[in-house]
């Protein structure tokens, strides 16, 4: 598509919820979670820099590209794409001319549809829809039960449910949390598997090894169809550069897997400004632009109208300690300026969401986490990842922090809704009812309002002091902790038609007979 449409377009007459028999009977039964929030942007995006600073921004990008290169390393038939492309190749450091790097991205779309296992769970990305995932990635995970600890499939799975459940979460996610009781060369299978039986959502596969990246596609064409992924999109692999100015062949292989099979890939530079690039943000802008395009333009060299998102992770580090740091000044200025660049290139974006250094869900947890999560949005990012349960740089998923940046989603995305003036929202009439010095509350006006006018939050406690104390004096965290189990006691399974489940299950089965567990 050229353009990311205005909303939701109806599901593809191919799309596995349409086609007859059971599957069909079974995917148009009630869904279990309430149908994900489609949200479309109305408020204006901030534009914090002018077009000489974007011009200069662009042309260091430029000189760094064509001074510099980036190396990608391991991988022959990138460096045979670029060559042919027209791009130097010297050894396995790619050099671009000003201007070269760009004009390969042009042939990527500005907006495009995500497929859901359920049409009503599908998404567009770019244009003026926001979407939102969980966290990405965390080895460890904790609750106010158990505390800190490895992740596990059982984690991962209560996550997927999690995320199914809630109306502010698009997306799925992808590595939601790190199950490491599963074998490293064979858990890609159970992550993958968990996100298409346990959701109905668009997710990530996995991006850990080319081949593990092709097994995510295959599972994907059991359940959506063997032909039906070379029109549509239903899965993603991140690929995040190795910062400074590094793709590997794990990530670069991915990104081609992906990109190959007409799916979408997500290009984000991961850079900790004084450590994988320079202090300055204005230098750290530059490089993350030089590396996002040189990784897009390689998945338009694969297949050129491939789906793509322009990606950050710019962030500042602590240069006494080396710890990153989040939700800083510094930070979030960087992403308003980034998004000023994706929007040059015309392409859907994604910026991070709530962050932070914090290992628990505490005071500095939301404050860090808000702020960055309040640029992502006034930025006008498409898609924020790492929207629930981020804690302590990205090692932690926390269960109780996941339902609290939930509650903030639902509240950023009544925001950027914006407001809408006319008639019914001026009241004329509660004006007329209850007159000057009279009680609103009881107008029809506000009777018809009542329970759309301000968004509710399923967290915040509104009690009196007493009210609050006699009903055990809990504080949000507490309150939390009940709130996510209360959500996993009410989860119910979507329904899969049986003959794919048992698809999937036997292709798990044999992959994993192919070869020796390895646990590292």
């Amino acid at each position: 598509m050229a353009r990311a449409s205005g909303s939701i377009e109806p599901a593809p007459a191919d799309h596995p919820a349409k086609r007859g028999g059971r599957a069909a009977r079974l995917a148009r039964r009630g869904r279990a979670a309430p149908a994900p929030a489609i949200i479309l942007r109305r408020t204006p995006t901030f534009e914090l820099l002018h077009e000489e600073a974007l011009h200069g921004l662009e042309a260091h990008a430029d000189w760094i590209l064509r001074e510099i290169g980036i190396e990608f390393r391991d991988d022959p038939e990138a460096l045979r794409l670029f060559h042919g492309a027209g791009a130097t190749v010297t050894g396995s450091r790619v050099r671009f001319d000003p201007g070269h790097a760009r004009a390969l991205c042009a042939t990527a779309p500005s907006g495009f549809r995500m497929e859901g296992r359920d049409p009503a769970s599908s998404i567009v990305l770019g244009g003026r829809h926001v979407v939102l995932m969980p966290a990405y990635g965390p080895p460890f995970v904790t609750d106010l039960d158990r505390g800190r600890r490895y992740a596990t499939i059982e984690d991962f799975r209560n996550f997927v449910k999690l995320a199914y459940a809630s109306p502010w979460l698009n997306h799925s996610g992808g590595t939601v949390c790190e199950p490491v009781d599963l074998p490293v060369n064979k858990r890609h299978l159970d992550m993958v598997y968990a996100h298409l039986r346990y959701s109905t959502k668009p997710f990530m596969g996995s991006v850990t090894a080319p081949e593990r990246a092709e097994d995510s596609i295959a599972m994907a064409k059991l359940v959506f169809g063997e032909g039906y992924l070379e029109e549509h999109c239903v899965v993603q692999g991140n690929i995040n550069v190795n910062s400074p100015l590094v793709y590997d062949g794990t990530m670069s292989g991915a990104l081609r897997a992906y990109a190959g099979a007409n799916q979408s890939v997500v290009v984000s530079p991961f850079i900790l400004g004084g450590a994988m690039g320079p202090v300055t943000q204005p230098a750290l802008l530059a490089q993350s632009h030089a590396e996002a395009m040189a990784g897009i333009a390689l998945g338009q060299l694969v297949r050129r109208g491939s789906p793509v998102v322009y990606g950050s992770f710019l962030t500042t580090m602590d240069l006494k300690t080396g710890a990153p740091t989040f939700g800083t000044p510094e930070a979030n200025l960087a992403t308003f300026a980034i998004a000023q660049l994706c929007r040059r290139l015309g392409l859907p974006l994604r910026c991070g969401g709530h962050l932070t250094a914090s290992k628990v869900a505490d005071g500095q947890a939301m404050q860090e986490s808000v702020a960055g999560m309040m640029a992502g949005v006034l930025a006008g990012s498409n898609f924020v990842f790492h929207a629930a349960g981020w804690l302590e740089g990205g090692l932690t998923m926390g269960y109780e922090k996941f339902v609290m940046d939930l509650d903030h989603c639902g509240m950023m995305l009544r925001m950027v809704e914006g407001l809408t003036i006319d008639d019914e929202a001026l009241a004329p009439d509660a004006y007329l009812e209850a007159g000057p010095g009279g009680n609103y509350l009881g107008c029809a006006h506000t009777m018809r309002h009542f329970e759309t006018a301000n968004h509710p939050s399923r967290l915040a406690d509104t009690a009196s002091f007493e009210q609050w104390t006699e009903a055990g004096g809990r504080d949000l965290e507490q309150r939390a902790n009940a709130c996510w189990k209360g959500m996993l006691a009410d989860y119910q399974a979507p329904p899969l038609d049986p003959g794919i489940d048992e698809a999937l299950l036997d292709f798990m089965a044999r992959r994993k007979a192919e070869t020796p567990d390895r646990w590292h």
